[in-house]
């Protein structure tokens, strides 16, 4: 969880501190135990009001896991005006209409990602607020969720004494708060290596195209070092933090792990070289998974602007040497943008969606036109400072 005040006096955000405390209660994003969850999300608001001093009434929340699933869809509204001037009601009025579309059972939309307006049939139209014509159309992509799994988040939240502001789809807010537009336009993929899963978003000529959830995570690179060298699962993490690298050919044969070093009941040494093969074995998996779904949109070795990688799973060294390897693409770390951290803690990637949703709640909260590629539900005013909950992003 993240806290940001906003600075109105230079228009920028000041990070007042972070939380992160143990996920309870959830399986890959998905909440198995209402009980447990809650718990987890009371205990992580407990430390957040502590450590800004006053209490936490409502937060923004992130969604990464459950089954996903994304589908194209248009708007058509007429212009009923005397003068044929297109206003912001009638953006709202075609989303709405683009919403209509029958879901799958069990589903229902958690966004609307504006792909681009056509005015009498003229297309390719980013803004079209203040132009003339008698029919507007909207292109758009549904992102829809799992009814139930969202509906076990709420409960758990709701539990903890906390009010929601609106649920967003993590892997789009991480990319809110690390890419450019620059990226969004030319072609980027972002792929946020969770613990359990990784999640992949597209953007090509600045709209969002495609989104994947992964399988596979950080917590498989440590389960294959704990069997691969015999040694507990705890310990396979701490070493994997510590001396891990993606990239084997970068470490020498000779260097050598002291397990006393985390352990003093463990005398045993391990080959840095051996468990950078374990790490390297796994990573080049996601990454295979991940060029999977660029082939599905022909986006394999396609994207200008290449590769950038956030969650816990993406500070291992040697991530980006590996994905430029196997994905053929540029790739790169993604850290906040305009943001003033406060301490090294919220610098971690693993950070990512939770900075990203302050961008978020940030632009669907500020006052003035409604801008593309998002319209979502704008709720009452948010305070000064922005309370950001990440909860279930594994």
């Amino acid at each position: 969880m993240v806290m940001a005040q906003e600075n109105r006096a230079n228009d920028s955000l000041q990070v007042l501190g972070a939380v992160d405390v143990e996920s309870m209660g959830v399986n890959k994003g998905i909440v198995v135990n209402i009980d447990e969850a809650t718990t987890a999300v009371s205990h992580c608001l407990s430390e957040a009001e502590q450590m800004i001093g006053r209490p936490i009434e409502s937060v923004w929340v992130g969604m990464s896991g459950g089954l996903i699933l994304s589908q194209m869809s248009k708007g058509v509204v007429a212009i009923a005006r005397s003068s044929g001037e297109i206003r912001e009601d009638d953006l709202l009025r075609a989303v709405d209409a683009a919403k209509m579309v029958a879901s799958p059972p069990n589903y229902e939309n958690l966004h609307a990602l504006i792909q681009g307006y056509a005015v009498d049939n003229q297309i390719g139209i980013k803004d079209p607020v203040g132009m003339r014509g008698i029919r507007l159309e909207v292109d758009t992509t549904l992102i829809m969720a799992l009814s139930s799994h969202r509906r076990n988040i709420q409960t758990a939240v709701y539990r903890a004494g906390v009010s929601i502001d609106d649920i967003v789809f993590g892997p789009l807010a991480a990319a809110e708060g690390v890419l450019n537009q620059k990226q969004r336009d030319l072609g980027v993929a972002l792929v946020d290596i969770g613990s359990a899963t990784t999640k992949v978003v597209v953007f090509e000529e600045g709209n969002f195209i495609h989104a994947a959830i992964l399988p596979v995570g950080a917590e498989h690179i440590t389960s294959d070092i704990a069997i691969g060298h015999q040694i507990p699962h705890d310990l396979a993490e701490a070493v994997k933090i510590e001396y891990g690298h993606a990239f084997s050919s970068s470490v020498s044969k000779k260097d050598v792990i002291q397990l006393s070093e985390f352990d003093e009941t463990v005398p045993e040494t391990i080959s840095r070289r051996e468990m950078a093969e374990y790490i390297e074995a796994r990573v080049e998996e996601i990454m295979d998974m991940v060029d999977t779904e660029l082939r599905k949109i022909k986006r394999s070795g396609r994207l200008p602007a290449g590769v950038v990688f956030v969650g816990g799973g993406a500070n291992l060294s040697g991530v980006t040497d590996v994905a430029k390897k196997s994905l053929r693409l540029p790739a790169s770390l993604g850290y906040p943008k305009e943001m003033v951290p406060s301490g090294d803690k919220v610098n971690n990637l693993s950070f990512a969606t939770a900075l990203g949703l302050i961008h978020w709640a940030r632009e669907r909260e500020s006052i003035g036109r409604l801008k593309a590629p998002f319209i979502r539900r704008i709720s009452g005013g948010l305070p000064f400072l922005k309370k950001i909950a990440d909860f279930f992003r594994l």
